[in-house]
């Protein structure tokens, strides 16, 4: 299916900064960028960075002197998913990992898997299959954790979640991932634009290594699943940031959509233990 996305930001810069934006659309295999454009207002030379941790298109420049700046991404692509039905998908010991899977076993700054392992083992230890697992993790959090817009910042960790019981997109993905961690189920991050969610803006969720497959969750409920266009995975939030400034400056509009390019979309809605995993690979 094919998506036009956009973004528009505008940033009151201070004094001479650097700032690395991650506002591309990745590509992979079964993601294809048909046509981009990113530009920056006034002109400024850009660099796009070799990703080091996760999967990225991270775009670095300069802003020398005290300015306001308009940075504008717009692209078509198309994206592949499958659905994957849980009920053939069986646990994979850790020995048989690739070494590439390993990472997303371990504890990470917002995902401290290693202090909710008795929590997750009390509440999902005794479900066998792992996708029912990770379904099961998904709807707890939804019923138990409060979307509240604006009621964390960027400290907050999968720890302070569970104890506090409300947070935005990002928490109820880093709890997921923490949770499935803690029941030796590898578990990234996942960032991208997406459809259908309101107000508009960019979107986190999880994926879980299940079979051989990284499978898409969210625990907001919010969006279709079949309506993301992948920007990054990582390990968490710390691996995909939208934007790292070095220096003073301050984001003070952004606009963010996502829309079918094409006519038949069907939204593939997130539905209860009948629903089928979907696959971005």
């Amino acid at each position: 299916m094919k998506f036009n996305v956009f973004t528009e930001m505008e940033y009151v810069v201070k004094s001479a900064s650097t700032l690395i934006l991650n506002i591309n659309a990745l590509r992979t295999q079964h993601q294809t960028v048909l046509s981009e454009e990113f530009t920056i207002d006034p002109y400024i030379k850009t660099e796009e960075l070799p990703a080091t941790a996760g999967e990225n298109r991270m775009v670095r420049f300069e802003v020398d002197k005290p300015q306001t700046i308009k940075v504008t991404y717009k692209a078509t692509v198309d994206n592949h998913y499958k659905t994957v039905d849980y009920e053939g998908l069986y646990e994979t010991a850790v020995a048989q990992f690739d070494h590439s899977i390993i990472p997303y076993l371990y504890p990470s700054r917002y995902c401290q898997s290693d202090k909710l392992y008795r929590l997750a083992n009390d509440m999902f230890g005794n479900i066998v299959n792992p996708f029912t697992k990770v379904i099961a993790i998904t709807d707890w959090i939804y019923w138990h954790v409060e979307y509240l817009s604006g009621s964390t910042n960027s400290e907050t960790s999968a720890f302070d979640t569970v104890t506090e019981r409300q947070g935005v997109c990002r928490d109820f993905a880093h709890l997921g991932i923490a949770l499935c961690r803690a029941l030796t189920i590898p578990a990234r991050y996942f960032t991208g634009y997406a459809y259908q969610l309101q107000p508009p803006d960019f979107h986190a969720c999880f994926e879980a290594y299940i079979s051989g497959e990284w499978i898409l969750f969210d625990a907001t409920k919010l969006i279709p699943l079949n309506g993301m266009v992948k920007i990054a995975t990582g390990r968490d939030a710390a691996d995909t940031a939208i934007a790292n400034i070095f220096g003073d400056a301050d984001l003070t509009s952004i606009v963010v959509s996502c829309e079918p390019a094409e006519d038949g979309f069907e939204a593939f809605n997130y539905g209860p233990v009948d629903y089928k995993g979907i696959s971005y690979l």
